[in-house]
């Protein structure tokens, strides 16, 4: 993958590296660089939006926000770290790599402080290089750096009239932030209710040096996503082609870290919405005439990608994949082409379920008036997730359901989505219909005179055991038109041509025939 790029730069230390007086994160000159000053826009933000509310007289004037960030998290009581990814809010604030410190931020100045641990000697023996705080001020280009024993002292010069901490609960998880906390805390006064609903909000829209950095990641994935179906031969396993996924993203793209566990469903497995977890963990064996789901984003600079790809294990549709295939692409062209600025989410998911059904209507599985489908949730038997969701730092982005949006719709068929916003210019989110066939949600509308009447029950039945179809984007909301910021075939012709391009390439891989299979 090839970008264009500044001079090569100088090592500082480690990354991030520097270049004309500014410091970049990369990882190597075939990588996006990415400017510290993103990190530096973001606190401006942030300050702007509390300056505001200082104005409203909804917030003491000499305020300062404290910030904790993440800790290397142990793997069970070894003495194995899994690898560390840094908390969400504190990276987009301060951009800091490493585990265990906290970042502070005067209101009324907007200047900044950072607090590293003081590191013993031996950690140079085991770890590498302890890097001075001086060191850490020019790397993340902030006022000033000290070590986290000196925090009590440090703060108490600066005399804050209230320290702003995070605490919140996620929408989607239901878990709850973690508050900034160290010993001395109880000398400040501290307001915890504010700052959580404030930078989730200011986490919604993106700048423009987000997005840049959110369409690299999604174009690395793009690029991982067409290496796997030029590479995919059926009678391989599913997790060969995620490993296929996860290489390119790395080798090629600097990605380590994934943005979420790997889908990776061939036949029945893509009816699976979370499939590749610790139960079914992408292992089955892929069937000639399989369609297959690969639901694979990789993460760089902890900016997430979310990118779905379905296509046939052989490289041919079927009539009947066809179908489905161009049912769900209808449905996601309708909502890209309808989205923007000023729209609620919420008719965009159920613009997605009309176009949808009325294909599926098309294509002989469904009877009736579409209208009155919806009424009966048909559309949440063959699609029973949202439309799609926030990104950003997370997968699943937070801003969903904040005091000031839109509560949880209650409807039935809407109310899994992870949100119900009016959009935004520059709001980042996924489109991602789809339409699975699910023996359990199949059976119940089957024995519900209110759906089965809808249902050509005939047709259906040879759909059993067909898996699913999802095709999801990442999508900036923008005034002028919508900006898809990644790139892979979508339409039948173009996934059958790469994937021919592919069947002209020799690949190796163990062939499945004759050994264990752990199809479900």
């Amino acid at each position: 993958m090839a970008h264009a790029m500044a001079a090569p730069s100088k090592r500082v230390v480690s990354a991030p590296r520097y270049s004309d007086g500014a410091t970049y994160f990369d990882m190597g000159e075939h990588t996006l660089r990415v400017p510290m000053s993103l990190h530096a826009e973001n606190r401006a933000r942030l300050v702007a939006r509390l300056k505001e509310m200082i104005g409203e007289g909804k917030l003491n004037a000499g305020s300062a926000v404290l910030l904790q960030g993440g800790s290397d998290v142990q793997r069970d009581a070894t003495d194995c770290t899994w690898v560390f990814r840094q908390e969400s809010f504190f990276h987009w604030v301060f951009g800091v790599l490493e585990p265990d410190w906290f970042g502070v931020i005067k209101v009324d100045s907007g200047k900044t402080t950072l607090f590293c641990p003081k590191l013993p000697q031996d950690f140079a023996v085991v770890m590498g290089r302890i890097i001075p705080p001086e060191d850490f001020k020019t790397r993340y280009q902030v006022e000033s750096v000290c070590y986290v024993d000196d925090m009590p002292e440090v703060l108490g010069k600066m005399k804050p009239t209230t320290l702003l901490t995070l605490k919140g609960v996620n929408s989607d998880s239901g878990l709850t932030t973690r508050e900034a906390h160290f010993d001395g805390i109880d000398k400040f006064s501290v307001n915890n209710s504010i700052l959580h609903t404030e930078m989730s909000e200011l986490r919604v829209t993106k700048s423009a040096a987000e997005i840049e950095v959110m369409r690299y990641a999604a174009m690395v994935s793009s690029e991982a996503h067409c290496a796997v179906m030029k590479h995919i031969r059926p009678g391989m396993y599913e997790y060969q082609l995620e490993s296929v996924f996860q290489h390119h993203s790395y080798y090629q793209g600097g990605c380590r870290h994934q943005a979420y566990t790997n889908i990776c469903g061939g036949g029945v497995s893509g009816a699976v919405l979370h499939y590749g977890h610790a139960g079914a963990p992408n292992d089955c064996i892929i069937r000639d005439g399989d369609m297959c789901l690969f639901d694979m984003g990789a993460e760089y600079y902890c900016y997430a990608s979310d990118v779905t790809c379905s296509f046939p294990a052989n490289g041919k549709f079927s009539a009947d994949q066809k179908m489905i295939y161009n049912a769900v692409l209808a449905a996601n062209r309708a909502v890209f082409d309808s989205a923007k600025p000023g729209v609620k989410w919420d008719d965009m998911h159920e613009l997605s379920y009309r176009v949808m059904l009325k294909k599926l209507k098309e294509g002989g599985l469904l009877t009736g008036d579409v209208e009155e489908m919806i009424k009966a949730d048909i559309g949440g038997v063959f699609q029973p997730h949202g439309l799609g969701h926030l990104i950003g730092m997370d997968a699943h982005d937070p801003g969903g359901y904040l005091p000031s949006c839109p509560p949880r719709p209650t409807k039935d068929g809407f109310n899994k989505l992870r949100m119900a916003r009016v959009l935004k210019h520059n709001m980042v989110l996924t489109i991602e219909p789809g339409c699975y066939f699910i023996d359990v949600l199949l059976d119940r509308a089957l024995a519900d005179p209110k759906k089965s009447k809808f249902i050509v029950k005939e047709e259906l039945e040879r759909f059993r055991g067909f898996g699913g179809v999802r095709i999801e984007d990442d999508v900036v909301i923008r005034e002028e038109g919508n900006d898809l910021l990644n790139k892979v075939p979508r339409t039948v012709e173009e996934i059958e041509t790469l994937m021919a391009e592919g069947r002209q390439e020799i690949v190796s891989f163990p062939h499945a025939e004759g050994k264990h299979s752990s199809q479900r």
